[in-house]
């Protein structure tokens, strides 16, 4: 029993520092997994450790979600943006191809190579704000980046944030557009992961409320962190930090 909470814990502050963070959580899985084997993982595990990361995310944007009358442009701008990625990500698995992609040598790469664009990305000196800036033509170009964090490796975050940095949008409100579009991300896997689950019969325990709380507390604590870091630093250390964990699955590989 404890072991299987601990397990949980560990898999839990996976989940949640790496979904919001551009840094990738499909590589840290396959690290931590050639590390150590979890007998706690299952599916409704995985889904209860997504939907922790969408209650959080909602709790802290909760304000802006609720006034819907001042961000009613900006919320219709976050669900057409999320469309393709949707539509793209059920077939990808409804076909079983995403499946095939969760290979080590395309997590390492791809976790090199969007670490690199990022860089590149992150290098704009413009101010560009979501306020007044943020129409429909730029929330398609990010959707159709968005569509590549279907790779693993290349990381929802990090490839929503370089989109938004190739626009000119600040680092600040390049994090928020990342986040919000979070959202829908995470409900559509989440929706699908229960459709599996409910199919299965699948039985409910108590890992499972341990697995929501505590994915919700680390992708709080992780976004409220990130936001405040990005405001005065470089997205620099998490390129660095990319191109190591690229390095040491490269390491594993070959």
């Amino acid at each position: 029993m404890f072991q299987n909470i601990i397990e949980v814990l560990i898999l839990s502050a996976i989940q949640g520092i790496s979904e919001f963070l551009p840094i990738s959580s499909s590589a840290h899985l396959i690290l931590v997994s050639n590390l150590y084997e979890f007998k706690s993982s299952s599916l409704l595990i995985d889904i209860s450790l997504h939907l922790g990361s969408l209650f959080a995310i909602i709790y802290f944007f909760k304000t802006d979600l609720l006034d819907v009358k001042n961000n009613k442009r900006l919320l219709s701008l976050i669900i057409v943006g999320s469309i393709p990625l949707i539509i793209v990500g059920y077939i990808l698995y409804s076909t079983g191809i995403i499946y095939e992609l969760r290979n080590i040598k395309i997590i390492a790469w791809t976790t090199l190579i969007f670490g690199v664009v990022l860089f590149i990305a992150d290098r704009s000196r413009f101010d560009k704000k979501i306020s007044s800036n943020l129409n429909l033509q730029s929330i398609l170009f990010i959707s159709l980046f968005q569509i590549l964090s279907l790779l693993p490796g290349v990381s929802r975050a990090g490839i929503t944030i370089t989109a938004a940095r190739i626009l000119k949008f600040n680092r600040l409100d390049s994090s928020k557009i990342s986040f919000l579009l979070s959202i829908p991300a995470l409900g559509g896997a989440s929706f699908l992961g229960l459709k599996d689950v409910f199919d299965q019969s699948v039985e409910f325990n108590y890992l499972v409320i341990i697995a929501v709380v505590s994915s919700f507390i680390f992708s709080f604590m992780t976004v409220k962190f990130f936001l405040i870091y990005i405001n005065k630093f470089s997205m620099n250390a998490f390129v660095i930090y990319r191109v190591l964990i690229a390095m040491i699955l490269f390491a594993i590989i070959y």
